[in-house]
């Protein structure tokens, strides 16, 4: 993988460029631009969840630096499914072209109108399903059916000019999924057919041999799970995992316990997929939060958000003891979904967590209570040998399942040298069925931080790191520059790094010393305010790092007495 930045030379009519502005070398923020004869095409346009060290981020976005002086190019925004690393991301696009037609399955659209109305913008859509076919300037788009851990995925197949690409977006091979919507293998055996020039397949799994179970057998163990809890039973997913939501649904009547939604999205998504048809909600099942009182304990269920151990979410904030819902000794907790590269940390504190409050829980690593959404190596082993394409560009994936999709690919006889590993802002063109690698664009990631949105730097993120993890320390002083002296202070403050303030009685003289020879050295003139504040940084700063073995923050401040009136 080379990653070296060198800008590709001007696209040629004719030619279809292909540029992953996110979802390479990193699972989330999935945004893929196709461009030829001067239009762009985008499909998914996701966020990336930060980690830990992040701290303060909201929201990861696609760096849209490359597209930012050409929106009025792009014909449409094609959406695979509806979770947040494919669709989180579309508000800060339309913010700045409102009237981006948005394509995608009925339930997608769904979830991105309602996440749009939180913007207050009012898309324009275009809803399409399986079989369909639609153009949107140079390019043609063929729907496919394909199976996730949400409905309505699709795959999209583009016809161009230059030549086809099959995009799959997030899928697996479920032979009995809960809808009973399998990914349509024939339908690829066609595109096969016909041509797949470029094909850019799903890594997640791509090192998993095998293949990926099927979700039929999470419902038994849930219903186990269900039977042998005494009291509360609390379940963590994700917000737009229907089917999981079903199968508590369904485990919850069987055991005759209410089920109560928590967390505004997961109310919000299930409310959707119910009115949609999506979610078949059993009679006298659902219960408001604000009631739950009027249940006992044994009664009751709670579907909530969180298993990422996000700190805002549901469960995490249970685990702390500040959510309206408090864990309880006895309560059985299950996280319904697999972890997040990246999560595993935050996940595990929330587990330890809940076990200190006393709760069972139960989760992937001890109980068959969440499979994943994503091929395994047998799977996409057997979209290889029914697609057969000339060049594949792995996508959605650590660098490691890239890497693991790119050998299944050659081991099926595809050549090596048509297998192309990017990064986020590799730039590929493909001509006459040949694609190659032509350039390197920006591809930064964008935080969100409240409502600031790309305002924060790394720079800003390695101080809110070193505030975290070695603490802060102020010194305010005042220097009087016609005597030369220091008048007052220094006034050290410490936080996060000392118990009492008391341990800085030994440098303070220093300071002072430091301070008052930078005076003599010339007129009163001669330093400013800023060059003595580095002076006190240096002086303390040496200090801590010997004494304390710390390298907090430190924050310097320098003030000269008033001048005072001689008339």
């Amino acid at each position: 993988m080379n990653t070296e930045l060198r800008q590709p030379k001007k696209l040629k009519n004719g030619t279809l460029r292909v540029v992953p502005l996110g979802g390479l070398g990193e699972v989330g923020r999935n945004m893929t631009v196709y461009e030829i004869n001067g239009k762009l095409l985008v499909v998914d346009c996701g966020v990336l969840f930060p980690e830990e060290s992040q701290p303060g981020v909201d929201l990861i976005l696609p760096d849209l630096h490359y597209i930012e002086n050409r929106l009025q190019d792009i014909v449409a925004v094609v959406l695979t499914h509806g979770h947040e690393d494919h669709i989180g991301a579309v508000p800060y696009l339309l913010k700045r072209r409102p009237d981006i037609p948005l394509v995608g399955s009925q339930l997608t659209l769904a979830l991105v109108e309602a996440k749009l109305a939180e913007h207050r913008i009012k898309p324009f859509t275009l809803t399409v399903k399986e079989g369909m076919v639609e153009s949107f300037g140079p390019f043609e788009c063929e729907f496919v059916a394909v199976n996730h851990s949400i409905p309505d995925a699709l795959a999209v197949f583009i016809r161009t000019t230059a030549g086809n690409v099959l995009h799959t977006g997030d899928f697996k091979m479920d032979q009995l999924p809960l809808d009973g919507r399998i990914t349509d293998l024939r339908h690829f055996a066609r595109l096969g057919e016909e041509g797949v020039d470029l094909f850019l397949p799903d890594s997640t799994n791509a090192e998993v041999p095998g293949f990926t179970p099927t979700e039929k057998n999470i419902g038994k163990v849930l219903s186990n799970v269900f039977r042998d809890a005494n009291q509360r039973i609390i379940v963590a997913s994700f917000s737009s995992h229907v089917h999981r939501v079903q199968q508590v649904l369904d485990a919850a009547h069987e055991r005759g316990r209410k089920v109560v939604l928590v967390g505004r999205s997961m109310v919000r998504n299930m409310t959707i997929a119910e009115k949609l048809g999506y979610l078949n909600v059993p009679d006298n099942t659902l219960v408001d939060l604000k009631k739950i009182d009027n249940y006992r304990p044994e009664e009751l269920v709670l579907m909530c958000t969180g298993s990422q151990g996000e700190p805002m979410a549901a469960l995490s904030r249970m685990a702390n003891g500040d959510h309206k819902v408090q864990v309880e000794p006895g309560d059985t907790i299950v996280l319904a979904s697999s972890l997040i590269p990246g999560n595993e940390t935050s996940v595990f504190r929330v587990i330890n967590g809940l076990l200190a409050l006393g709760a069972e829980v139960i989760h992937k690593g001890n109980a068959k209570v969440h499979v994943s959404g994503h091929a395994a190596a047998g799977e996409l082993l057997y979209c290889y040998n029914i697609l057969k394409p000339k060049n594949v560009m792995p996508v959605h994936g650590e660098v490691r399942h890239l890497i693991a999709n790119g050998e299944l690919a050659q081991e099926t006889g595809i050549p090596e040298e048509n297998i192309i590993l990017g990064t986020g802002g590799t730039v590929v063109d493909l001509y006459e069925g040949k694609a190659e690698i032509v350039g390197q664009v920006r591809c930064d990631y964008v935080y969100v931080d409240g409502r600031s949105v790309g305002q924060v730097s790394e720079d800003d993120l390695k101080d809110r790191l070193v505030l975290s993890e070695e603490g802060f320390i102020s010194v305010v002083t005042v220097v009087d520059r016609q005597t030369k002296r220091v008048v007052s202070g220094p006034d050290i403050h410490a936080r996060g790094v000392a118990e009492n303030d008391s341990v800085f009685e030994d440098i303070a003289p220093k300071i002072v010393t430091a301070l008052e020879d930078a005076l003599h050295q010339g007129p009163s003139k001669t330093h400013t305010n800023h060059q003595l504040q580095q002076i006190v940084r240096r002086t303390i700063g040496s200090w801590v790092a010997r004494r304390l073995r710390r390298k907090p923050m430190i924050i310097p401040v320098v003030i000269d007495t008033p001048t005072k009136n001689r008339d």
